[in-house]
């Protein structure tokens, strides 16, 4: 069975988050943990029933697009899908079996949705980010209103172009910036807001990818090209850029940047290598990237990015041998970084620094956060809040919630649920991740891609 990129990261996290992340030591050494004092309440509208289901066509049945889908089954009087365009036609025959789609809903090109007179409420944009602006423009001029996953667009006009049209147009945009509805994130958030630890002055966030995951997307998968997708700060991290500038809750200013590529490339290749894993490489053995170990022996990573219709090991092996999850990671065509550092300045002097980083044994999200009156320190499963005043910790675990924690972090699916409540009040005022939201995160992810081709150049934000 494989071992899905939860589960890998969560055996990994559990094992090396608290000592790789210090909170505890930290927290341990300043003053003794209270369990029993609870942090502020997060201040969110609880959803109510609906008079009917909000009905979606997605575009882009794959991982994400078919996650969304997947939630239809869960929630049939919220979400419903009427509609699919995708042209795999395992995925496709999956989407029509699991929400009993008629035919004339049925899709193999985006392009062909639009030709249809409007049928559903809503469009679930889950197609390659290349893909992601010409699909949302054609929706928005259809009357649709959108769930579009994260990166918007390739570049930033094109963001701000969305986002002006469906303004003009009166459409809701929810931008899949799932972190917001995580409770973990949530809950940080509302620590700040509540002005426990004061007003922030710094802080310090870091996304470490692990290595396998990085070189399963970001060097053989659909993200490894920057003109085929987005630079990988964008593609992987736009999601902490937003979360970022969510806690700071004031303009960014100033923004510079630093980083590059540096494992997974030709001179690291092993002796003798060829370029695909399977042709005899003498590194077999030794070699933790081995396409075959990793996808079939020893299932260290899913297989569900592999386009095949023989889901069988042999299956898997086939493709392999001759397509991009079989090629050495380091013989590849990818050119996204592998690390990378973002310092930006924000409105009235606060500042924020930002690491995403492939070399990594664990992954989970760290984050400190540093204010006038106390400060945080988080792993995506515990926050350690200490005031300053009160020479007091306080320990919160997101585990200890009993919550559903499941997809992001419990993020996905509420997500879902908050947009179907956008939609069917035709009011977004309350949806956390609407398209004008994430204008600014996305202003930063690309101005600091800029900074960094430039050599480190600071970026002046003017909005």
């Amino acid at each position: 069975m494989d071992i899905s990129r939860r589960d890998t990261l969560g055996i990994i996290g559990a094992t090396a988050g608290v000592a790789l992340t210090g909170s505890a030591l930290s927290m341990g050494s300043r003053a003794q943990n209270s369990d029993n004092q609870q942090l502020p309440k997060p201040n969110r509208p609880e959803p109510v029933p609906l008079s009917k289901p909000v009905t979606t066509i997605v575009c882009g049945y794959g991982g994400r697009g078919g996650l969304y889908g997947y939630y239809a089954t869960q929630m049939p009087d919220t979400w419903q899908v009427v509609g699919v365009a995708e042209p795999i036609s395992y995925r496709r025959l999956g989407a029509i079996d699991r929400h009993k789609l008629s035919d004339e809903n049925v899709f193999l090109h985006f392009k062909d949705v639009f030709k249809r007179p409007k049928f559903a409420d809503t469009v679930t944009i889950g197609l390659p980010d290349r893909l992601h602006y010409e699909a949302a423009m054609m929706a928005l001029d259809a009357g649709y209103d959108l769930l579009l996953e994260k990166p918007i667009a390739q570049n930033y006009q094109q963001v701000k172009d969305l986002a002006d049209k469906a303004k003009r147009l009166g459409r809701i945009v929810a931008v899949c910036h799932v972190l917001r509805y995580a409770p973990y994130f949530v809950q940080l958030k509302a620590v700040i807001e509540s002005g426990m630890i004061g007003e922030v002055v710094s802080i310090q966030h870091m996304e470490p990818i692990h290595h396998l995951h990085f070189s399963h997307s970001y060097v053989r998968g659909p993200w490894h090209v920057e003109r085929d997708s987005t630079p990988s700060l964008l593609a992987k991290s736009c999601h902490d850029l937003d979360i970022i500038h969510w806690y700071m809750n004031r303009p960014c200013t100033k923004i510079s940047s630093h980083g590059g590529l540096k494992k997974f490339t030709k001179a690291n290749k092993p002796e003798g290598a060829p370029r695909q894993c399977l042709d005899g490489c003498p590194a077999a053995d030794t070699c933790i990237y081995h396409a075959g170990k990793v996808y079939v022996e020893k299932k260290m990573w899913s297989t569900h990015h592999i386009v095949t219709t023989d889901r069988s090991d042999e299956g898997i092996l086939l493709q392999l041998r001759q397509g991009d999850y079989g090629r050495c990671v380091y013989q590849h065509n990818n050119d996204v970084c592998d690390h990378q550092i973002v310092m930006m300045e924000f409105e009235g002097g606060a500042t924020a620094t930002f690491n995403m980083e492939a070399c990594t044994s664990y992954g989970g999200r760290r984050t400190r956060v540093m204010g006038t009156k106390g400060d945080v320190v988080g792993d995506e499963n515990i926050l350690d809040v200490y005031l300053f005043d009160k020479q007091q910790s306080i320990r919160w675990d997101v585990n200890a919630q009993g919550q559903d924690l499941s997809g992001h972090g419990g993020g996905d699916q509420r997500l879902v649920v908050d947009f179907c409540q956008a939609v069917s009040k035709g009011d977004d005022s309350d949806l956390a991740t609407r398209i004008s939201e994430s204008l600014a995160s996305h202003e930063m992810g690309y101005a600091a891609e800029d900074s960094r081709k430039r050599g480190g150049q600071v970026q002046v934000l003017r909005r």
